[in-house]
């Protein structure tokens, strides 16, 4: 263990109280299954300790009530068997008076299998380290609180039992690498943390290469491939949503296992910095990767597309990088805003503090809103899924493009 890394722990867990038995097993099981140098498992020991102020306060609250079978959606279409990848999306409420409960209760009905969540330092203040570990914490006890419908995921074979169990699979990502710092070596601890999606770079510049923002549009650093190498040796996904092309590129050229683009558009179609240009789609693909595509503003020259938007963007992925590379990350959570009018106040004011950040990128705007209306709620998948058939796309890539490739590249990375 490096000394930064060392630092990093014994800040974190000084005065710290001892894990939760729970946590504890968890841990110990999935140190089985990763094959690791003991300085690293020691390492790892320590790491949980840092659990114990955010488990022990987690532990006092009230589990959510489980959802039971009868309250899921039983309307699922031609679709009763697919399994639902949302390859970045959400698990919350964004109404004005969330409720984790309905969260949940929407993710079920919705036929949602797995979800890659982003956890963690993205911008903005803080210690991005600390930050994490403490996100990812709270997580685990969210989790441990509602076994009945949630399911912690570490491998393709986890997204399976989800759908098996009839619950929904949480993917712990990150949308940004800043938690590392400058020492690679942070990458073993998040790994044993459960993470298994890292994002190079939100839109702005870090020590791993420039996102999508930078006009500089620096490579991957030296540094980057030393985290890519890190991350190829923990078999954790290496994503290049928002990143610049140079970066993505060199990325896709510099891992030994397949790489990802979560959630992205296709700059063919809509000229904006965070759609990807068919020369990264082709190579992701080439390299057996896997691209994922939102339901974002990007994908309209006007900042306000509509489910046809998504279905040409899927189709022109596809076209690009073959049937079996192409998904969907829509970038947003199942539940729907009740109150549309009302919402378009908030999201002026989140436009104009992301424009402050500095991290807005072309396409956003006061009066844009990070969805497709049309495409929203508990039956989004299963209406893009009709669409999709409705052009007269098979039923096989249909269920491929639902979740069935986001599980075959899952399966090359983390394993079965």
């Amino acid at each position: 263990m490096s000394p930064v890394a060392r630092r990093d722990f014994l800040r974190l867990t000084a005065g710290s109280l001892a894990i939760s038995s729970a946590l504890a097993t968890s841990m110990a099981a999935r140190a089985a299954t990763l094959a690791a140098p003991a300085e690293t498992t020691s390492v790892q020991a320590k790491t949980t300790s840092a659990y114990a102020e955010t488990t022990s306060a987690q532990a006092e609250t009230t589990p959510t009530q489980a959802v039971t079978a009868a309250t899921r959606s039983d309307e699922r279409g031609h679709w009763p068997d697919a399994i639902i990848v949302n390859a970045l999306g959400g698990l919350e409420d964004p109404n004005p008076t969330p409720s984790d409960e309905r969260a949940v209760r929407d993710a079920l009905a919705s036929g949602l299998t797995a979800v890659n969540v982003t956890l963690g330092h993205v911008f903005g203040a803080g210690e991005p380290f600390e930050i994490t570990v403490r996100d990812i914490a709270k997580t685990d006890s969210q989790i441990r609180a509602n076994p009945n419908n949630l399911l912690k995921v570490y491998t393709a074979a986890d997204i399976l039992r989800a759908k098996a169990e009839h619950k929904v699979g949480l993917i712990y990502g990150f949308q940004n690498a800043a938690m590392l710092g400058n020492d690679a070596s942070r990458v073993e601890i998040f790994a044993r943390l459960g993470v298994r999606v890292v994002q190079l770079t939100y839109n702005g510049p870090n020590a791993l290469g420039d996102g999508s923002m930078v006009a500089e549009n620096r490579g991957l650093s030296p540094f980057g491939h030393e985290v890519v190498e890190r991350l190829n040796a923990n078999q954790v996904m290496v994503d290049l949503s928002h990143s610049g092309q140079r970066i993505c590129l060199d990325a896709a050229r510099a891992s030994r296992q397949p790489i990802s683009i979560n959630h992205t558009g296709c700059r063919a179609l809509v000229d904006v910095p965070r759609n990807k240009t068919d020369e990264e789609l082709r190579l992701v693909a080439a390299k057996g990767g896997f691209v994922g595509i939102y339901f974002m503003p990007f994908l309209s020259k006007t900042s306000h597309p509509t489910a046809d938007d998504v279905v040409a963007h899927i189709e022109h992925a596809v076209n690009v990088c073959g049937e079996d590379a192409v998904g969907i990350g829509t970038d947003g959570s199942v539940t729907a805003i009740d109150d549309l009018t009302a919402y378009r106040a908030v999201i002026a004011q989140e436009n104009a503090d992301r424009r402050k950040a500095g991290i807005s990128a072309p396409g956003e705007g006061p009066d844009i809103v990070p969805f497709v209306v049309n495409l929203r709620g508990v039956n989004q998948f299963y209406e893009l899924a009709d669409r999709l058939q409705q052009k007269g796309v098979s039923t096989g890539r249909v269920e491929k493009i639902l979740g069935r490739n986001f599980v075959r590249y899952a399966r090359d990375v983390w394993g079965a």
